[in-house]
């Protein structure tokens, strides 16, 4: 992730909100924190959910990519936020919350077991004795990448300062590591510029997924397929675990 332009460079990050606004992740979130009192909001990117989970709660945002963080910080609320730069493998606060979470499907650019083992140990690094945890990742049982070639995933976004600018993606499996890669493309129509970057993430699948949160010393309280609540099956488009630390 932290290579990936789409998250580094502020051409690309400025198109980041108007194409993640929030949704039923974050309705579900808002009402999941509960009376958490702390919050780590790992993988924060520009810190939309992050600062509305601020109001009244110690929360720390963290990301690797500054340009992220740079609009977080600029943002009504973000004054509320300790934001920190850093990656989620090998991020060590000293300090433990009520809630960490890790939404976006950030848990997604992890592409190794080794890399996905680490985040999972921040996370239990960082847990309060009765935290919860929570995080998202794409079932690969539902093949979501068949749906980011040009035609399917082609539209159109207005920006503040471009006007109309029209969005598509592209995309491919490695048929040994799993591993998709997928570019993201952005043209102006007033003038025609574009602006691409190519992405790299990881789709584990639920059974060696618990296995590693095992590892960590995780323990999974429910596993839910949907943001909308409805529990985990094959077909399902999401896996949601939410859990504390063993």
């Amino acid at each position: 992730m932290i290579d990936d332009r789409l998250y580094i460079d502020p051409e690309l990050v400025q198109f980041y909100d108007l194409e993640n606004e929030g949704g039923d992740d974050v309705d579900f979130i808002l009402q999941f924190v509960g009376d958490a009192g702390s919050v780590l909001d790992l993988g924060c990117g520009t810190g939309a959910l992050t600062a509305m989970l601020a109001n009244g709660r110690a929360v720390t945002g963290a990301d690797p990519a500054p340009a992220m963080l740079d609009v977080a910080r600029k943002r009504p609320g973000g004054d509320r936020v300790e934001w920190v730069e850093g990656d989620a493998r090998s991020l060590r606060l000293g300090k433990s919350f009520d809630l960490v979470l890790l939404t976006g499907h950030a848990f997604q650019v992890f592409l190794t077991a080794e890399d996905q083992r680490a985040a999972l140990d921040t996370i239990a690094a960082h847990l309060a004795p009765g935290g919860r945890f929570i995080f998202d990742s794409r079932n690969p049982l539902a093949r979501e990448w068949l749906e980011w070639g040009p035609d399917d995933s082609r539209r159109t976004i207005e920006h503040p300062t471009f006007g109309t600018v029209e969005a598509w993606n592209d995309a491919v499996r490695d048929e040994v590591s799993g591993i998709v890669s997928y570019d993201t493309f952005y043209r102006i129509t007033a003038d025609g510029r574009q602006f691409h970057a190519r992405s790299r993430i990881a789709f584990p699948a639920q059974e060696p997924l618990a296995a590693v949160m095992a590892e960590a010393g995780l323990v999974v309280d429910r596993w839910l397929g949907s943001w909308q609540g409805a529990p985990y099956a094959p077909d399902m488009r999401e896996i949601i675990p939410i859990g504390h630390k063993g």
